[in-house]
Protein backbone atom coordinates (compact mmCIF):
# COMPACT_ATOMS: atom_id res chain seq x y z
CA UNK A 1 0.00 0.00 0.00
CA UNK A 2 1.19 3.54 -1.08
CA UNK A 3 2.20 6.04 1.84
CA UNK A 4 -0.87 8.35 3.13
CA UNK A 5 -1.78 10.98 1.12
CA UNK A 6 0.99 10.23 -2.03
CA UNK A 7 -0.95 10.00 -5.17
CA UNK A 8 -0.53 6.36 -6.93
CA UNK A 9 -0.78 6.89 -10.68
CA UNK A 10 -2.82 4.21 -12.99
CA UNK A 11 -3.07 4.08 -16.72
CA UNK A 12 -4.77 2.32 -19.77
CA UNK A 13 -2.80 2.47 -22.42
CA UNK A 14 -3.53 1.26 -26.25
CA UNK A 15 0.09 0.36 -27.29
CA UNK A 16 2.37 2.75 -26.40
CA UNK A 17 -0.41 5.43 -26.14
CA UNK A 18 -1.90 6.26 -22.60
CA UNK A 19 -5.29 6.51 -23.31
CA UNK A 20 -6.88 7.16 -20.06
CA UNK A 21 -5.08 7.92 -16.40
CA UNK A 22 -5.84 8.34 -13.01
CA UNK A 23 -4.34 10.05 -9.77
CA UNK A 24 -5.49 8.16 -6.68
CA UNK A 25 -4.54 9.38 -2.97
CA UNK A 26 -5.29 7.65 0.49
CA UNK A 27 -6.48 9.78 2.95
CA UNK A 28 -5.41 7.79 6.17
CA UNK A 29 -4.78 4.26 7.18
CA UNK A 30 -6.99 1.30 5.55
CA UNK A 31 -10.54 1.82 5.83
CA UNK A 32 -10.64 5.43 5.44
CA UNK A 33 -11.21 7.39 2.64
CA UNK A 34 -9.59 7.10 -0.99
CA UNK A 35 -9.96 10.28 -3.60
CA UNK A 36 -9.15 9.98 -7.30
CA UNK A 37 -9.05 12.35 -10.57
CA UNK A 38 -9.92 10.31 -13.55
CA UNK A 39 -8.51 11.68 -17.16
CA UNK A 40 -9.30 10.76 -20.31
CA UNK A 41 -8.15 12.85 -23.55
CA UNK A 42 -10.56 15.15 -25.28
CA UNK A 43 -12.62 13.37 -28.40
CA UNK A 44 -12.85 10.11 -29.60
CA UNK A 45 -11.82 7.24 -26.85
CA UNK A 46 -12.20 3.67 -27.55
CA UNK A 47 -15.49 2.30 -25.91
CA UNK A 48 -14.32 0.55 -22.75
CA UNK A 49 -11.59 2.40 -22.50
CA UNK A 50 -12.97 4.84 -19.25
CA UNK A 51 -14.64 1.35 -17.78
CA UNK A 52 -10.92 0.03 -17.66
CA UNK A 53 -9.59 2.92 -15.43
CA UNK A 54 -12.27 2.83 -13.33
CA UNK A 55 -11.41 -1.03 -12.78
CA UNK A 56 -7.96 -0.16 -12.61
CA UNK A 57 -8.43 1.85 -9.84
CA UNK A 58 -11.01 -0.40 -8.00
CA UNK A 59 -8.12 -2.78 -7.64
CA UNK A 60 -6.12 -1.24 -5.84
CA UNK A 61 -4.84 -2.37 -2.84
CA UNK A 62 -5.30 0.72 -0.74
CA UNK A 63 -8.77 1.28 -3.09
CA UNK A 64 -9.50 -2.21 -1.70
CA UNK A 65 -8.71 -1.28 2.19
CA UNK A 66 -10.62 1.98 2.31
CA UNK A 67 -14.79 2.52 3.26
CA UNK A 68 -15.21 5.30 0.98
CA UNK A 69 -14.23 6.73 -2.28
CA UNK A 70 -14.12 10.44 -3.32
CA UNK A 71 -13.78 10.98 -7.14
CA UNK A 72 -13.81 13.84 -9.86
CA UNK A 73 -14.58 12.31 -13.06
CA UNK A 74 -14.81 15.01 -16.63
CA UNK A 75 -18.10 16.34 -16.68
CA UNK A 76 -19.66 14.28 -19.57
CA UNK A 77 -17.78 11.09 -19.04
CA UNK A 78 -20.70 8.76 -18.63
CA UNK A 79 -18.67 5.33 -19.55
CA UNK A 80 -16.94 6.26 -16.01
CA UNK A 81 -19.66 7.42 -14.02
CA UNK A 82 -21.47 4.54 -15.04
CA UNK A 83 -18.38 2.06 -14.06
CA UNK A 84 -18.18 3.80 -10.91
CA UNK A 85 -21.84 3.36 -9.98
CA UNK A 86 -21.70 -0.24 -10.66
CA UNK A 87 -18.71 -0.74 -8.31
CA UNK A 88 -19.72 1.56 -5.61
CA UNK A 89 -22.64 1.91 -3.53
CA UNK A 90 -24.54 4.74 -2.14
CA UNK A 91 -23.69 7.16 -4.65
CA UNK A 92 -24.27 10.74 -4.82
CA UNK A 93 -22.68 13.04 -7.95
CA UNK A 94 -22.73 16.29 -7.92
CA UNK A 95 -21.37 18.68 -10.96
CA UNK A 96 -18.54 21.24 -9.76
CA UNK A 97 -17.77 23.32 -13.11
CA UNK A 98 -16.05 21.00 -16.12
CA UNK A 99 -16.36 18.03 -13.32
CA UNK A 100 -18.40 15.85 -11.56
CA UNK A 101 -17.79 14.97 -8.37
CA UNK A 102 -18.35 11.50 -6.79
CA UNK A 103 -19.15 10.67 -2.73
CA UNK A 104 -19.37 6.68 -2.57
CA UNK A 105 -19.25 3.90 -0.45
CA UNK A 106 -16.73 0.63 -1.38
CA UNK A 107 -18.46 -2.47 -1.00
CA UNK A 108 -16.44 -4.62 0.81
CA UNK A 109 -15.56 -6.94 -2.49
CA UNK A 110 -14.99 -3.29 -4.83
CA UNK A 111 -11.78 -4.47 -6.46
CA UNK A 112 -11.63 -7.21 -8.49
CA UNK A 113 -13.05 -7.26 -12.20
CA UNK A 114 -16.89 -7.51 -12.44
CA UNK A 115 -18.83 -9.80 -15.07
CA UNK A 116 -18.43 -8.12 -18.72
CA UNK A 117 -15.49 -6.03 -17.57
CA UNK A 118 -12.56 -5.18 -19.52
CA UNK A 119 -9.10 -5.81 -18.55
CA UNK A 120 -7.41 -2.86 -17.20
CA UNK A 121 -3.83 -2.46 -17.26
CA UNK A 122 -1.83 -0.76 -14.47
CA UNK A 123 0.95 1.80 -15.77
CA UNK A 124 4.46 2.08 -14.68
Amino acid sequence: MTSPDQPHHVEVKDGDQTVAAAEVTTTGRGGGTVRTSLHAPAGHVTPGTRASLVDAVMELPEVQASERLEATVPLGDGESLERLRERTRDTVTRPAGSTVLLDATLPPDSGGPRAGGEDAHEGP
